[in-house]
């Protein structure tokens, strides 16, 4: 992985720069493209991007770990942010991985991945 991403993510991490902050950063280190200024969802009232054609797209991902049944985190990250962070969520398999970032690069909204076991441990991304 690029040192300058790693950089990043530890500053997250460390509390030193905010999700939000680190976005466009992100981004930029990628080389992708920035998108333009947030919309309202008339629905939701959350704030979207809009991509080609005037279509919706995510921009942030909601992570929750369940534990025993029970919510044990509820993150909500940017977008650029997740697509670095998920390769490092324990437990999640290449072919898992390659689901969720179809699903981002597709621009898909709602739940993307929801995997729960018997004992009530789990994870489950959505994409608002």
């Amino acid at each position: 992985m690029n040192p300058a991403l790693d950089r990043v993510l530890q500053l997250v991490a460390e509390g030193k720069l905010s999700a939000l902050d680190a976005a466009p950063i992100l981004d930029a280190l990628e080389g992708g493209p920035t998108t333009g200024a947030p919309s309202a969802s008339p629905v939701s009232g959350q704030g979207h991007e809009t991509g080609a054609a005037g279509r919706r797209t995510a921009r942030t991902a909601r992570i929750e770990i369940f534990e025993g049944g029970k919510r044990r985190v509820n993150l909500r990250v940017p977008i650029s942010l997740g697509r670095f962070a998920l390769a490092r969520v324990p437990g999640l398999s290449a072919e898992r991985i390659d689901e969720v970032e179809e699903a981002v690069a597709t621009g898909q909204l709602g739940p993307i991945l929801d995997i729960e076991d018997d004992d009530g441990d789990g994870v489950r991304i959505v994409l608002e």
